[in-house]
């Protein structure tokens, strides 16, 4: 399947008066979100769609720490913003009860574990190869003795491993890893998001990302498993976010423009 890039039009600010739609929300909201009174989120640190961890200070930026601060207004309560190593880390936090709220990719394989809300952005995925490499579009690498790595675990991973037809799948252990398969010949073609690609393509000329996508990763919000008045009351900020630009203006400001887009709204 291929999915092309839609152009993300340039708005940094957010209007004043479309701010107003993110004003407080009812306390009972509060309980439901945030029960310690305090808004405790997890989302993955190593994936900048989402968020980027400085490595000197280990502030956070990027959509999570906007849409966090702006759900944390809303609700009137503080937020602690904590980077994990995976997703398996921010299902367990989330079903043991030490954050309330996570940041990861929709895939019914989670699905099991936690409610995911709308998506707020959608993360174009696709393929990095060597700049000698006969590949040229998605279509082309799903192909027999063509072989793909991707991060196990990831969206896109779980995609693939759903969708591919003739391709080889094989898991790694994140782009260092791919950057010395792909050097040695081990490997193709690398998938993962967008974003990541074009920082290895950047830093490495002997690698270059295919121009179109096989995928659009939702990212969303994930909520303990059955807490349906906490979903209501995220699902009901991203409308308001969404709305007012601070979704779009949020991926703006992290330099995302191009690699991601805002989700659609939801269909109501």
């Amino acid at each position: 399947m291929t999915i092309r890039r839609h152009g993300v039009t340039s708005r940094l600010l957010v209007p004043t008066v479309l701010l107003c739609s993110l004003a407080a929300q009812s306390p009972d909201s509060a309980r439901q979100l945030a029960p310690a009174g305090r808004l405790r989120v997890v989302f993955l640190g190593g994936n900048p769609t989402q968020g980027r961890v400085d490595a000197k200070t280990g502030a956070v930026s990027g959509p999570v720490k906007e849409l966090s601060e702006g759900l944390g207004k809303r609700l009137g309560v503080p937020v602690t913003i904590s980077p994990q190593a995976g997703v398996p880390a921010i299902l367990e936090s989330l079903k043991a009860g030490t954050a309330d709220i996570g940041f990861v990719a929709i895939d019914p394989t989670r699905a099991v574990d936690v409610d995911f809300s709308q998506p707020y952005l959608l993360g174009w995925s696709s393929y990095i190869v060597p700049v000698a490499s006969a590949l040229r579009s998605v279509k082309e690498v799903d192909r027999a003795g063509v072989r793909i790595a991707a991060n196990a675990g990831d969206a896109p991973a779980l995609f693939l491993a759903r969708n591919l037809n003739a391709a080889t799948l094989s898991p790694l252990n994140g782009p260092d890893e791919a950057v010395e398969a792909l050097a040695r010949g081990r490997i193709d073609a690398y998938a993962t998001n967008r974003q990541r690609l074009s920082q290895i393509a950047a830093a490495d000329p002997r690698f270059r990302v295919l121009d179109d996508n096989f995928f659009a990763v939702e990212q969303a919000i994930a909520v303990p498993k059955g807490r349906s008045a906490a979903l209501h009351a995220v699902n009901e900020f991203l409308d308001a976010a969404k709305a007012s630009g601070l979704v779009r203006g949020a991926i703006e400001r992290a330099g995302l423009s191009g690699t991601v887009d805002v989700a659609p709204p939801r269909a109501k």
